[in-house]
C-alpha cells in the first residue's frame, strides 16, 4: 500500500505557506482583510506668520517624530520663494525655510497627513535619558526644596510624585512657597524642574488636540517622565495619565517650537481637517517598496494589474469545476469550458452573457448541422466553425450596439476557438447520444459557470486574490484533496433513492 505521508504532508505545506504569507503580507503592510476597509486620516496644517526685515531669513519649526497613536503618512512644504529642507539631529526634526532676502510680512506652511493608529505599540528608549540640570535663584531655589520635599513625602513612585506636584501646583490656594516658585515660571516649567531636580527625567511636550474642520486652533502643553523604558505623560492641570485618543503630540522635547532668524513677530497657527481614505491605498502609499510589497502587483503598469486581477481569479472558477463534476457528479461540456463563460461573463455582465452564448451556440449548431453534409475533414470544419464564430459574433455585437446594449461589444471577449470545438462536440454529441446528452451537458455548463461567475464577482473575491494572491496556494491544497476523493458522487444517491423507499 502506498504511503500517502508526502500527498498530506504536500498539502500541509500548501496550506500553512499561502495562509502564513497572506499574513505576514496583512501584518507588514496593513493591507486589509475585507474591500472597502476606512481608516481616519487627519490632515494638519501649520502655518508660520512673521514680519521680514529685509535681510536673510531663516525659519525653523519643530516637526512631530513618530508621535504615540499616530503615523504619519506624508508630509510637504508649500512656502514659495524659499527652500525648504528637514533637518534631523538627536532625535528631533526640525523643518528649515530659507531664504537670501525677504521683507515685510511673511506666511510659511507645512502640511502633514497623519493616521490613526491606537494599537501603535509603544516605543521603547534604550537608553536612559539624562536628567536635565536645574538651576533655581534664591529664594525660589529653598521654595522648591520645600515643595520638592512635601510631595516625596506623600509619594512612593515616579508616577505619584508626578500627579502629588500637580496636585500642590494646581491648588486654588498654593502655599507661600509654591506661590513663589509660579511667580518665576510657568506651572509647566515649574513642574517639569521639580521633577528633574527629584532626579526624574522629564520634558515638556506640546499637543494639539484633534477636531475637525477647527482654525488656529491653541496647543496644549503635557509633562512627560521617563519611567523602566519609555516616556509617560501626564495632563499637568489634571494629572490624568495617559494620552487621549485625540491629543496629537507635535513636539515631545526640544527647545522651542519655532525659531525665526531675520524677522520679527513670528507666530505659529494649526489648522486641521479628518478626512476618510480607503485602507488598501492607504497601505499602496505608505508601504511601498518595502518588505512583501515587492512581490505584489502593485508596482506593475495598470493595464497588467488588471489583467492579473483577472487572471488571479481562475484558481475560483477552477475549484467550482472541480467540485461539481467530482463531488457534485455535475456533466459539463468540456473540462474547463465553464471557467473561460464565467471570465466572459464577468466582461459583460450575466444576462448578456447567457443570451450572447447561447445564441452562439445555437446558430452555431445549425450552421453545423450544414457542414456534416459537405464531408469536410475535422480540421477544415473546426477552421470553418472559428471563422463563422467571429463573423456570429460581429453581428451580435452591432446589434447590441444599434438597440442600445453598450456592453454587448465586450461579448467580443469569449474564447472563440474554444466556443467552435464546443459547438462542434456538441453536434458530435447530438448524433451519438441524442439532443437530450447535449442539453445536460450544455446545460451543466452554464450552471457551473453561472457558480463561478457568482463566486468569482464577489468584491470579496477580487479583493483577497489580488491582494494576497498567496491564498490561491490554498486553493491549489483544496483542488488536491478533491482530486483524491473517490467516494459516491452527488448526483449518484439518486440511484439508491428505490432501495430506501423500499427498506421503509
Amino acid at each position: 500500500m502506498i504511503s500517502r505521508a508526502p500527498f498530506y504532508t504536500i498539502i500541509a505545506l500548501l496550506i500553512l505557506v499561502g495562509l502564513g504569507s497572506a499574513l505576514t503580507r496583512h501584518l507588514q503592510l496593513g493591507i486589509p482583510w475585507l474591500p472597502g476597509e476606512q481608516k481616519q486620516v487627519w490632515l494638519i496644517e501649520a502655518r508660520v506668520d512673521f514680519n521680514a526685515s529685509g535681510t536673510a531669513v531663516l525659519a525653523s519649526l519643530d516637526l512631530p517624530d513618530n508621535p504615540p497613536g499616530f503615523t504619519l503618512l506624508n508630509e510637504q512644504a508649500a512656502s514659495p520663494g524659499y527652500g525648504f529642507s528637514i533637518i534631523e539631529n538627536d532625535g528631533q526634526r526640525r523643518g528649515e525655510w530659507s531664504k537670501n532676502t525677504a521683507t515685510g510680512a511673511q506666511t510659511l506652511y507645512y502640511k502633514a497627513q497623519f493616521i490613526t493608529d491606537p494599537d501603535k505599540p509603544i516605543s521603547r528608549v534604550e537608553r536612559r535619558p539624562r536628567v536635565k540640570e536645574v538651576f533655581w535663584d534664591e529664594p525660589e531655589a529653598t521654595a522648591a526644596t520645600y515643595v520638592l520635599e512635601l510631595a516625596q513625602s506623600k509619594s512612593s513612585t515616579p508616577e505619584s510624585l508626578t500627579r502629588e506636584l500637580i496636585r500642590l501646583i494646581q491648588n486654588p490656594e498654593p502655599g507661600q512657597n509654591t506661590a513663589l516658585l509660579l511667580s518665576a515660571s510657568s506651572r509647566v516649567a515649574a513642574l517639569e524642574k521639580l521633577l528633574n531636580q527629584a532626579g526624574i527625567p522629564a520634558r515638556i511636550a506640546i499637543g494639539l488636540y484633534l477636531e475637525d474642520a477647527r482654525r488656529r486652533q491653541a496647543t496644549t502643553p503635557m509633562i512627560e517622565i521617563f519611567v523602566d523604558d519609555r516616556w509617560l505623560v501626564f495632563n499637568p492641570e489634571t494629572g490624568e495619565q495617559g494620552l487621549p485618543e485625540n491629543l496629537l503630540l507635535w513636539q515631545r522635547g526640544g527647545d522651542s517650537l519655532l525659531d525665526v532668524m531675520g524677522g520679527s513677530r513670528s507666530r505659529v497657527s494649526f489648522s486641521m481637517i479628518e478626512q476618510t481614505l480607503p485602507s488598501l491605498e492607504l497601505a499602496q502609499t505608505q508601504f511601498a517598496g518595502q518588505g512583501f510589497a515587492w512581490l505584489g502587483v502593485h508596482t506593475l503598469p495598470i493595464e497588467e494589474q488588471s489583467m492579473f486581477k483577472l487572471l488571479f481569479l481562475l484558481p475560483l472558477g477552477a475549484m467550482v469545476v472541480v467540485f461539481m463534476r467530482i463531488i457534485i457528479g455535475l456533466k459539463t461540456s468540456g473540462t474547463f469550458m465553464p471557467i473561460l463563460i464565467a471570465l466572459a461573463f464577468l466582461q459583460t455582465s450575466l444576462g448578456l452573457g447567457l443570451i450572447s452564448f447561447v445564441s452562439i451556440v445555437a446558430m452555431g449548431l445549425v450552421i453545423r448541422t450544414y457542414l456534416s453534409r459537405l464531408n469536410l475533414l475535422l480540421v477544415s470544419r473546426i477552421a470553418t466553425l472559428v471563422i463563422l464564430v467571429v463573423f456570429l459574433v460581429s453581428f451580435l455585437s452591432l446589434v447590441g450596439y444599434q438597440l442600445g446594449f453598450s456592453t454587448g461589444m465586450t461579448i467580443t471577449f469569449f474564447p472563440m476557438i474554444i466556443i467552435a470545438w464546443t459547438i462542434e462536440r456538441m453536434s458530435i454529441l447530438w448524433e451519438e447520444e441524442g439532443p437530450r446528452e447535449v442539453l445536460t451537458q450544455g446545460g451543466g455548463s452554464l450552471l457551473v459557470a453561472v457558480l463561478a461567475y457568482l463566486l468569482m464577482q464577489l468584491p470579496i473575491s477580487g479583493h483577497l486574490t489580488f491582494n494576497f494572491p498567496e491564498l490561491n496556494l490554498v486553493i491549489l491544497a483544496l483542488i488536491m484533496l478533491m482530486g483524491q476523493y473517490t467516494g459516491y458522487k452527488f448526483s449518484e444517491l439518486r440511484r439508491f433513492r428505490a432501495l430506501l423507499e423500499n427498506q421503509k
